[in-house]
């Protein structure tokens, strides 16, 4: 090997020439710049010191907090923890739901300042007697839209016993003034119906939901049953029943008997979370039920609302009175 001059920077515990047996040990403070010698350097006379070392005691410890390999993998919910999941739009049944909302808002206030102090002055400014023969007039105006509907809907003997109802009322009961028929010995009750009834009947869907001024709660089909039903008799009969004469009291009476008819429910209605939709679905399920008793069905099981909304349970247990239609309450265009 050719003479060389060498400048090593090395460290004597890494790499050293051998030590001779009983040599002085020789001490190293720090890193010092060591000549090599021109002469060779034998590959025996070195000896490789191992270097030992291990990642156990590194890999014991936690790793630095956000730099472990977990950092981005899901965890699992914590036990406390509420998952609440929903749907975005419209409630089904009522796709015009912002447009119902705001005008039962508006209605809600109108009845505050308006038609709630007139109802009530009607309740306290008239005799019990008096109002109630007013109501009996409405009703028994109402029974020819009945007995149609119930031929219509091929339920003869409801239509016979209607008809017997509207036929008494009318002569022994004044023009309806008393419900005669009614009475015990006679046992003729009213039974309400409509085209509305009818059209569900025979498989019509109520259609959307609507919530409309002087109307109340209603829907498509309701709607237009309820139209009809107030046309048969201006168009079956004709004067005086096609006048604004008839139609205005008639409409009023209607209206304030209905008002005061459901004025519990609608305090019982405004104490709910959400009075809107309480009304809505009690409504929704109320007519529901109407078409499933009127067909001889079971009805479906009520929402945990309508407990609340009817508060005693005034309109029965369902299936009580099979293909009865119930009183359609709020509704205040039907008559009682």
């Amino acid at each position: 090997m050719p003479l060389a001059s060498l400048l090593v920077l090395t460290s004597p515990l890494l790499l050293s020439p051998a030590v001779p047996a009983g040599s002085a040990a020789l001490g190293v403070s720090s890193p010092a710049v060591v000549a090599v010698a021109a002469a060779p350097v034998a590959e025996a006379d070195l000896v490789v010191l191992p270097l030992v070392w291990s990642l156990s005691a590194q890999q014991s410890q936690d790793p630095p907090e956000g730099t472990g390999p977990e950092e981005d993998a899901p965890q699992p919910p914590a036990q406390n923890e509420i998952i609440v999941e929903g749907e975005y739009g419209p409630t089904e049944g009522d796709p015009v739901g912002e447009f119902n909302e705001t005008s039962y808002r508006i209605t809600q206030d109108l009845d505050q300042a308006f038609v709630e102090p007139i109802a009530y002055a009607y309740r306290d400014g008239l005799p019990d007697p008096v109002r109630d023969g007013l109501g009996n007039v409405v009703r028994n105006l109402g029974e020819p839209a009945n007995i149609l509907n119930f031929l219509l809907q091929g339920k003869f003997g409801k239509a016979a016993e209607t008809l017997g109802r509207l036929a008494i009322n009318s002569t022994l009961g004044v023009g309806g003034l008393v419900d005669i028929a009614a009475k015990p010995g006679i046992g003729l009750p009213y039974r309400r119906n409509g085209f509305a009834n009818t059209m569900g009947f025979y498989g019509v869907g109520s259609g959307a939901y609507l919530y409309l001024p002087l109307t109340g709660a209603t829907s498509v089909r309701d709607l237009i049953g309820s139209t009809l039903d107030q046309a048969v008799l201006p168009v079956a009969v004709g004067a005086p029943f096609n006048r604004i004469e008839y139609a205005a009291p008639y409409f009023v009476i209607n209206s304030l008997d209905a008002r005061l008819e459901v004025d519990e429910e609608l305090a019982r209605i405004g104490e709910t979370v959400d009075p809107y939709a309480a009304r809505r679905d009690s409504y929704l399920y109320r007519r529901e039920r109407d078409i499933a008793l009127l067909k001889g069905e079971e009805p479906a099981e009520p929402p945990a609302i309508l407990e609340e909304v009817e508060g005693t349970g005034e309109f029965g247990e369902p299936g009580d009175t099979a293909d009865e239609p119930k009183v359609s309450a709020l509704n205040i265009t039907r008559p009682r």
